[in-house]
């Protein structure tokens, strides 16, 4: 396929490489329409050149209806290094990443992804302002699963609303898929409210002290193992740990009224949102609901402030209100709905070639 046929979507692809430290990585910038691009760096060890480049055009491209979705002054990037990330960082590495995203001169926002912390990158930050998402003793925002998983609860109340009229969490069942730093925190909230929970992760410890804090409160919570989670009679599932699960497979054994939950690209395919419409099973598509960690680290170029990223992060509830109603309105899937609220939301703004040069720049980041 010719190069620019397979970008032509794409306002930029940077192709990094830096034979000194190793680095092989590649920055695409979706659209800026909304703002400067802003999207993690992932590091995997891809099978070829061709593999990393359909990755990173297809997650900048997300990003893009992510950031409109949660009404961010961003638009859509995303970067992947090529590498092994148990044998191949060091600091180097990161420093010279950040030169490259330093060259961009403010047209793209990074922070940590899949097989990157924020540890990697206050070596990057050493090059370029254009970081986000590191630790509050660099003067970052801190743990980004708070604000996401709290999306995720009012996703959930939005659900609730509109299935069955009333946004309360109590009185109802849940199967969480995923115990790690958000859906742990998820759980957490819905034993707080009195609902019932089905729960499994492959972490036993996260188990046993969830087990144990319900006990405490003398809530319900079941434990089932692997895949049985599908076909638990709960009444909503939550998906918070990895994507592509909601497949053939998965939708004919599930009995719940909706979907709702923080993991990434929960649909295998975007007919899998068709399969659930027509088996009456509510989605709620997961770019709106788990946006309160972007919403975190998109406001760290105003200061980091944990209640004001909590207040805006409370919108998902009623921006979701609105995709179900629209995706009812007009006869469409949620993920249609969604995705059209996002481009309603670009295309209503002309391009701000001056926003650039007003963009405040986050003031703990100073080069050394």
């Amino acid at each position: 396929m010719d190069m620019f046929e397979q970008i032509k979507n794409h306002e930029q692809v940077v192709f990094c490489n830096d034979e000194d430290t190793g680095l092989k990585a590649i920055i695409a910038i979706h659209n800026t329409t909304l703002g400067p691009a802003l999207g993690g760096c992932r590091m995997r060890p891809y099978g070829s050149v061709d593999e990393a480049l359909n990755d990173v055009l297809r997650l900048s491209k997300g990003m893009t209806y992510k950031c409109a979705a949660a009404d961010v002054d961003f638009g859509g990037g995303k970067a992947v290094i090529i590498g092994d990330p148990a044998k191949d960082k060091h600091p180097e590495l990161f420093r010279a990443f950040g030169q490259f995203v330093e060259s961009l001169n403010g047209r793209f926002y990074t922070g940590t992804d899949m097989g990157t912390e924020p540890e990697d990158f206050v070596y990057a930050l050493k090059e370029t302002n254009c970081i986000v998402g590191v630790d509050e003793v660099y003067g970052g925002s801190g743990d980004s699963s708070i604000p996401t998983a709290m999306g995720v609860i009012y996703g959930l109340q939005a659900t609730n609303q509109t299935i069955w009229g009333s946004r309360d969490l109590h009185g109802k069942s849940y199967a969480i898929q995923g115990l790690g730093k958000v859906g742990y925190k998820v759980a957490e909230r819905l034993l707080d409210e009195g609902a019932d929970l089905y729960v499994t992760d492959i972490n036993q410890g996260s188990i046993d002290q969830l087990v144990s804090k319900a006990k405490s409160m003398g809530a319900a919570i079941k434990i089932v193992s692997g895949d049985e989670i599908y076909s638990v009679d709960a009444d909503v599932f939550v998906p918070c740990a990895i994507g592509g699960i909601i497949n053939d497979d998965t939708i004919d054994q599930l009995k719940v009224k909706a979907v709702a939950g923080s993991a990434n690209n929960q649909l295998l395919d975007l007919y899998h949102g068709l399969k659930l419409h027509e088996k009456g099973i509510l989605y709620a598509p997961d770019y709106i609901v788990n946006a309160g960690g972007l919403i975190q680290v998109a406001d760290e170029l105003y200061e980091p402030n944990k209640e004001r990223v909590l207040q805006k992060t409370s919108a998902i509830y009623n921006t979701l209100q609105n995709i179900y109603l629209q995706a009812e309105n007009q006869q469409m899937t949620t993920m249609e709905a969604a995705d059209r609220f996002c481009e309603d939301r670009i295309h209503s703004r002309s391009r701000r070639n001056s926003f650039f040069s007003h963009m405040k720049r986050p003031k703990w980041a100073v080069r050394q």
